[in-house]
Formats: C-alpha cells, sequence, structure tokens
C-alpha cells in the first residue's frame, strides 16, 4: 500500500484549487464530473488532494457530510495494485467494507472504501492502479 491521495469536502473546488496553487505550487492533475459530484485532483508530487464538490442538490455523501461536518478532510485513500488481495486481506484483518466488491471511480481506477468504524474512524479508500 502506498498513500495515494486525501479527499477534501469543500462546497467551491475553484477558490480551493487556486489557493492551494498560489500557496503550495499545486497543479491540477485531473478534473472528473459524476452525475452529482465533481473532483479535482491537484498534484502535492507524492500523492494529490482531492477536491470533492457537490454539483447537483442530492442526498449524497458528500452534500451530507459537508452538512454534517462543513469542508474538511473527508477521506484518505491508498494506492494497491490488487484491490481483490487489498479486500480480502482488510476483511480477514476484521475491517468492515463499505465497498464489497470494487467500484469504478475517478481517472477509470477501481475504489473500494472501509467503514471508517473499523478504522480508527477514518474513512478510507483503496485504489487500484
Amino acid at each position: 500500500m502506498r498513500f495515494d491521495h486525501a479527499g477534501i469536502a469543500t462546497d467551491d473546488a475553484d477558490p480551493l484549487a487556486e489557493l492551494f496553487a498560489e500557496a503550495f505550487g499545486t497543479p491540477v492533475a485531473h478534473e472528473e464530473t459524476f452525475d452529482d459530484l465533481r473532483v479535482t485532483f491537484l498534484d502535492m508530487g507524492n500523492g494529490y488532494f482531492e477536491l470533492l464538490e457537490p454539483v447537483a442538490d442530492t442526498d449524497g455523501a458528500i452534500p451530507r457530510y459537508l452538512e454534517s461536518n462543513g469542508p474538511g478532510i473527508h477521506h484518505v485513500a491508498l494506492e494497491t495494485d490488487d484491490i481483490e488481495r487489498a479486500l480480502e486481506t482488510v476483511r480477514e484483518s476484521g475491517i468492515d467494507c463499505i465497498d464489497e466488491d470494487p467500484r469504478p471511480g475517478a481517472w477509470g481506477h477501481d475504489v473500494a472504501f472501509l467503514h471508517p468504524k473499523s478504522t480508527g474512524g477514518v474513512l478510507v479508500e483503496l485504489v487500484e492502479h
């Protein structure tokens, strides 16, 4: 496993991306819009900040997170070469999975989330590269 990115929930990704670019020199590496979510990846050199901005009034995970917690770190992501094996290993370790099977994520990668009640209160995403 390697660190891949930190997901940051925000109401408006553009000003935050500009702030990080000015303060930290982080260029936009990738942008993608799903049905209800816009993601912007900022290149930190050894990983990414993933800005998560809701683009529709839905009852999705990010709008609920923002309503309950406000803007901030939503999750951390770990890169794996074999997500199926990684899920098997975490299950054997007693970690509950939100996603029992991998699903499509940004950049066409397969992803799966682990339940924060099993990981010390941290929402962890596995990303297969």
